[in-house]
């Protein structure tokens, strides 16, 4: 049996993916895994019990994902499950910048319904005139699931689509439409584009790489989108241009104080995901790859853990172990199982950074005695026998 812990509520579409060799078990309790979307987990304390932390979603800034790799807790999130609802909100945003909708329809809500209501917002309408996108350059900053979403959407309503993005995946690239031009130097995006939007997670690389300099080589009028991460941007030069006119639009996903006061801002209260149908897909997704790894030690869509795939095991037995990523590590962990007499049938060992992950399956079945002797072995964090 395996234990589980919802943080959040998290989606029933998702969570009867689990068998009933499952049980969810209330928060603070031990559990194997723990599923979460929102929840702060920065300064939880987690249980020897726990495994696996999945969060439905792409972005893991609420878990303590270092500290999950010390401990040995594979950390999963759920990339592109949610894609699609984010990219129709960049669409909208984009349709918003363009024309004055909201101002239009804030205009009516604030008109007596008299007669000549109808006359009135003739005569009005010419303030709320804007443009089309058709036709205007759209510079797209990271193709990953959802830029190369934003991408296609963006060619098939006529635009003229620049991406980039230093490391594109193989199948991003499969997936992008040719009518696309990739560039190597993100300055031709600032200098060149229309609307630029922002699709790369946080780091300490991308951490404000929107700023003084990006927004000095933007066209003048320039509409920047954010529905990635607010501090993506840098708020003090993004005042500053949008006080100059420099930009003509900032649309974002992201409500802080300072962007609240600015002018010519479109501001969502982070509803990117906030689809059902986003919300059902990210919680499938944690639940499969919870499943998958608790059953067969497999490791998909892990943000501190190297992937790892062996499929089901065939073989009499199947043990895990995460690890430090160091020099004579396998040696030591197959010397334990060639002392007991135990032969490998087959192997994966793994490094990302300073984690490694090791899956061995054996021709012979695994006890509790030789886990104890692995898990003695310094730098292992995990050990555990799945068959």
């Amino acid at each position: 049996m395996y234990t589980y812990c919802c943080l959040n509520n998290i989606s029933t579409i998702g969570t009867k993916h689990f068998t009933d060799q499952y049980v969810e078990v209330k928060e603070g309790e031990a559990s194997d895994a723990i599923l979460v979307r929102s929840a702060n987990m920065k300064e939880m304390t987690f249980s020897d019990e726990l495994k696996a932390i999945a969060r439905a979603g792409a972005g893991v800034n609420n878990i303590p994902v270092e500290a999950c790799a010390e401990q040995g807790i594979v950390v999963f999130n759920t990339p592109g499950a949610n894609a699609n609802g984010v990219k129709e909100l960049v669409i909208a945003g984009m349709l918003l910048a363009s024309r004055d909708i909201v101002g239009g329809i804030e205009w009516l809500e604030h008109q007596e319904p008299t007669d000549d209501l109808q006359k009135r917002a003739e005569k009005q309408k010419k303030q709320f005139a804007g443009s089309e996108i058709a036709g205007k350059k759209l510079g797209i900053i990271g193709l990953g699931a959802i830029g190369v979403m934003v991408a296609n959407t963006a060619v098939a309503l006529g635009m003229e689509v620049h991406g980039y993005d230093p490391y594109l995946s193989l199948k991003a690239a499969w997936n992008l439409s040719s009518s696309i031009k990739y560039v190597q130097d993100v300055t031709d995006i600032y200098k060149e584009c229309d609307f630029i939007t922002i699709h790369v997670p946080l780091n300490d690389a991308t951490n404000g790489m929107i700023g003084k300099d990006a927004f000095s080589m933007m066209k003048e009028g320039a509409v920047l989108l954010n529905f990635a991460r607010d501090l993506l941007v840098n708020e003090p030069a993004l005042i500053e241009a949008l006080n100059s006119g420099k930009l003509r639009k900032y649309v974002t996903d992201f409500v802080t104080p300072a962007v609240a006061k600015a002018p010519n801002t479109i501001i969502t209260p982070h509803l990117g995901a906030s689809t059902k149908e986003s919300e059902d897909n990210c919680a499938v997704m944690a639940v499969k790859e919870l499943r998958d790894f608790l059953e067969n030690g497999n490791i998909k869509n892990s943000v501190n853990y190297p992937a790892c795939d062996m499929g089901v095991c065939s073989t009499e037995g199947r043990i895990s172990i995460t690890h430090t990523n160091e020099p004579n590590m396998l040696a030591q962990l197959t010397g334990v199982l060639g002392d007991a007499h135990v032969n490998v049938a087959n192997i994966s060992n793994k490094g990302r950074g300073n984690c490694a992950y090791t899956l061995i399956d054996t021709d012979s079945p695994l006890d509790e005695a030789i886990a104890s002797k692995l898990k003695q072995i310094r730098g292992v964090k995990k050990v555990r026998i799945i068959k």
